[in-house]
């Protein structure tokens, strides 16, 4: 093994500077999404002047798709593109919706959406097998590389936060979103340049005879097609959707098939005893994500709400542009990611590394606690607003020291011990967690913000009965369920 990327293997640098550019793009753009939805139609710095329950709904709804494409992306990888020709395939997608994005129409922002989130299907689970395929077996280098790979993501989202949220609210939306799309550039070019690196990690696809392959290609393509005319007829007005309604009726939808497809691998798809003991513990996990990020992507809805119009925003003269807060969450990663990866290998040289639910349970744990923070914080503003931006800055400080005892830790548990056959879809399966908590934080955060300060605190205290209800169950859990390996 070549030990040339902080003594990892020399295709993890590919990899971390594709991620890296790859959120920088999202990150910068999805700090946009509510501000501009909810901003006024006319005055300087136009928005689409939607409702904080229509807005957030629609981010719901986008970061819902975001990262359930990332299952048929998954599915596509495993039998079609392999993983490497699917990235390549994604970040081109992606790029294409940015620029889009930055042409100032209605039907062009929504065209663009759709754009980043069918390339971020095919990119973003699949760069994440490829980091695992890197490594060969039960390397123990494997956790702490998930772990700096999960640093590309936090130092693209704070090239985002501070790029694209400058831009895009003191000089025009659409600037913004075309800085996502110049930094997406940078990041295509970079795969290309430096494709070689990963050798044949992620290269092929499952092995399978010639006739089967081409028949799932054919199934692959009347369903684009299909899907196709679905987005041509709703941006041409053919039919309309409620946000609201179909945020709901998409959050009971993305819960169903994550449901059914644990059942049919626990039940259909051939699994020894050991992969049927591993995929129980992954199901805990999936519960325990779902969790976190339904409180974690509200950093760009409701946070970032209370951000605008509770919140002061004044540094020496100088009135910061919203997304500038959301920079703390990923410096927070930047400064504390090599600190937790330490203190699990410590731990472990100790025997005392906490269990995979027990670490899922500090992160949800963290949640907890952040709404507990923010409570107070609108009781302050309920008092006299605007109140200081420190309760967010704290807040994204819980944010980020559950993130890091979960989301990394989360990656390489579903490297490690999926089904090898499924590890494309099980990777996708991991984001559809991601897909679901998007869609509610959409959900929970326009019902926060639907009257104003006086809606928050229930909301938000609801919120926190709920982490810590999860966060008990896991820690419960955490004496039962284990790893097949370790018995």
């Amino acid at each position: 093994m070549n030990n040339s990327f902080f003594g990892h293997p020399i295709g993890l640098r590919t990899l971390f500077l594709t991620e890296m550019w790859e959120r920088m793009s999202y990150y910068g753009m999805r700090a946009l999404l509510v501000l501009y939805m909810t901003g006024t139609v006319t005055g300087i710095n136009p928005g689409l002047g939607l409702s904080a329950i229509d807005a957030n709904s629609i981010y719901g709804i986008y970061v819902g798709l975001v990262y359930l494409m990332v299952v048929p992306g998954g599915w596509i990888a495993d039998n079609i593109l392999g993983y490497q020709k699917a990235v390549l395939v994604g970040a081109i997608i992606i790029t294409l919706g940015h620029y889009t994005l930055a042409l100032p129409f209605t039907q062009t922002f929504f065209l663009g959406l759709i754009l980043v989130v069918l390339g971020t299907g095919l990119l973003k689970g699949n760069i994440s097998t490829i980091v695992g395929q890197l490594y060969e077996g039960r390397d123990d280098k494997r956790d702490s590389g998930y772990t700096i790979f999960y640093m590309s993501i936090n130092i693209g989202s704070m090239l985002g936060f501070a790029i694209c949220s400058y831009l895009g609210e003191k000089i025009g939306w659409h600037w913004g979103f075309g800085a996502a799309g110049i930094g997406m550039t940078f990041g295509v070019i970079q795969f290309i340049k430096t494709r070689h690196l990963l050798g044949q990690a992620g290269l092929n696809p499952n092995d399978m005879e010639d006739e089967r392959r081409n028949r799932l290609t054919k199934y692959m393509n009347v369903s684009l097609v299909a899907m196709f005319l679905v987005i041509i007829a709703g941006l041409l007005g053919i039919f309309t959707v409620d946000p609201r309604s179909f945020a709901e009726n998409f959050a009971y939808f993305l819960t169903a098939v994550a449901g059914i497809y644990f059942f049919y691998l626990f039940f259909f798809a051939g699994l020894n005893y050991k992969e049927r003991k591993n995929l129980f513990l992954l199901l805990f996990l999936f519960i325990g994500a779902v969790a976190f990020w339904s409180g974690f992507d509200q950093s760009a809805s409701s946070l970032s709400m209370f951000a605008r119009d509770y919140t002061s925003l004044d540094v020496n003269g100088f009135t910061m542009p919203v997304g500038w807060l959301q920079f703390f969450n990923p410096m927070f990663v930047v400064i504390f990611a090599p600190i937790f990866a330490g203190l699990w290998s410590n731990l472990a040289l100790r025997n005392l590394n906490p269990s995979l639910p027990l670490k899922f349970a500090i992160g949800v744990f963290f949640m907890a606690i952040s709404f507990i923070v923010m409570v107070y914080a609108t009781g302050l503003a309920m008092e006299n607003a605007p109140v200081g931006m420190q309760w967010l800055v704290i807040t994204y400080l819980l944010h980020t020291w559950g993130e890091l005892a979960l989301s990394p830790i989360g990656l390489s548990a579903f490297s490690r011990y999926a089904p090898k056959k499924y590890i494309g879809q099980m990777f996708g399966l991991w984001f559809l967690a991601s897909a679901i908590g998007g869609v509610l934080a959409g959900l929970l955060g326009g019902d926060a913000l639907n009257e104003g300060l006086e809606s928050i605190e229930p909301v938000f205290s609801f919120m926190i009965q709920y982490y810590f209800i999860i966060a008990v169950a896991l820690v419960v859990l955490s004496f039962f369920v284990k790893p097949a390996e370790e018995d």
